[in-house]
């Protein structure tokens, strides 16, 4: 057996012990951890800047990777709100008795053992061990080389309060930073029983193609907001200001602004405040006709579509009508978040009915994205598949189900 064998057996088995715990102690331990968190923040921050020190601040990753006092407060207190969110597990699915006898119970259980690789996000870490230990679900977790330090710094706290309260440590562990770790999580058949993973499309289309352990796909956006014949102008330069820039390096970030034609004339003015937050523009040439020669607004090429920035950088595209939005999107998206700017309630809700993504937006930010926002909790991803999960996974989309049958001695013919 592996090294690495014998951590996701020891995980298997002591998650297995999860199941027993009451979450009245489950919600001390995270209310444990948020206070462990607050009163850490000095150490935390310390071994933050040791992975900031490795990074260049131009990097659009850099952003992510910071923690600050306001962030791990921020953390903290999401981490209270999981704990005293309802327990999504045991809960009475479906019941029914059958004609000769049986009774049939539905219940939600925990996935098992989750496996969750990462990039450069610390705060991860925090999310996915309240979302885990609330859920009832083992966890192996593979962070990023840029992250360790923060990583194994989050991971010491969470240890000492597990064993503080006799909750088995083992059932939540962080692997070393190696491919060799990746390649040995990929492939824990028998051992972890979904992966989730949480990063760039690089990173997904990793994971997807070389896991022989089921996974769900989270994290990749591709974010276009449809600025439309009817558009309140003031509404939306607020909106667009905040998709773009608010946090420009996370996935529900703004990429494609899409313009009807008709509205060209009002560009220049919609773009503004972007331009003064910094925002660099990459135009189609309808678009590019339209605006005033600034340093910051370039010529699109084909690549500036379809692209995930994670940074502050845009791209415009001018459509005659809504369909030809639609197909752009469809063709472009991936399927995260999709907004239309619309004062036609008609347009609004074909938008919102023929568009196919986990969250789709009628007058509002696609910041929103996000399971705290939600009002789910922290959340361990945004699913962009189908299968079992999509949008924001928080509790109930960390359990499976079982189904309980008593009788009273019948066999079957």
């Amino acid at each position: 057996m592996t090294e690495y064998q014998t951590i996701f057996e020891a995980v298997q088995k002591s998650s297995r012990k999860l199941i027993g715990i009451q979450d009245q102690q489950v919600r001390q331990v995270l209310e444990d951890l948020a206070d462990l968190a607050e009163a850490q923040i000095p150490f935390l921050l310390k071994e933050n800047q040791k992975d900031l020190d490795r990074m260049e601040k131009t990097n659009p990753m850099y952003d992510r990777l910071l923690l600050s006092d306001s962030r791990i407060k921020g953390i903290a207190g999401e981490i209270r709100q999981v704990a005293h969110l309802e327990s999504p597990l045991g809960i009475l699915l479906e019941q029914r008795m059958l004609e000769n006898g049986l009774e049939l119970s539905k219940i939600s259980v925990p996935l098992g053992v989750i496996g969750i690789i990462y990039e450069a996000r610390p705060n991860v870490t925090f999310d996915v061990f309240s979302l885990a230990i609330k859920s009832g679900n083992g966890l192996v977790l593979k962070g990023g080389s840029d992250a360790d330090f923060s990583n194994r710094a989050i991971m010491t706290l969470i240890h000492q309060v597990l064993e503080k309260h006799g909750v088995p440590s083992g059932a939540f562990q962080l692997l070393p930073p190696d491919r060799s770790a990746t390649k040995a999580l990929l492939e824990a058949v028998g051992y972890i029983d979904v992966i989730i993973p949480r990063g760039s499309q690089g990173l997904i289309d990793f994971v997807r193609q070389n896991a022989k352990v089921p996974v769900i796909e989270t994290g990749a956006g591709i974010v276009h907001i449809y600025f439309d014949e009817t558009a309140d102008l003031e509404q939306a330069k607020a909106i667009l200001h905040n998709a773009k820039t608010r946090r420009p390096s996370v996935c529900n970030s703004l990429d494609c602004l899409i313009i009807h034609q008709s509205r060209l004339i009002d560009l220049p003015k919609l773009i503004q405040p972007m331009l003064e937050s910094g925002v660099a523009v990459f135009a189609d040439e309808k678009a590019f006709k339209a605006l005033p020669t600034n340093p910051q607004i370039h010529s699109a090429l084909p690549e500036h579509f379809g692209t995930e920035f994670l940074s502050l950088k845009l791209s415009i595209k001018t459509v005659q009508n809504l369909d030809e939005a639609l197909d752009h999107i469809a063709t472009y998206s991936s399927k995260h978040s999709e907004a239309i700017l619309s004062e036609n309630p008609v347009a609004i809700e074909r938008f919102l009915n023929e568009v196919d993504a986990s969250a789709v937006y009628a007058n509002a930010s696609t910041a929103f994205t996000d399971g705290n926002q939600f009002g789910l909790g922290a959340e361990i991803g945004i699913s962009t598949q189908k299968l079992h999960a999509r949008g924001p996974m928080a509790l109930r989309e960390l359990t499976s189900y079982k189904w309980v049958v008593r009788g009273s001695g019948q066999v079957r013919a």
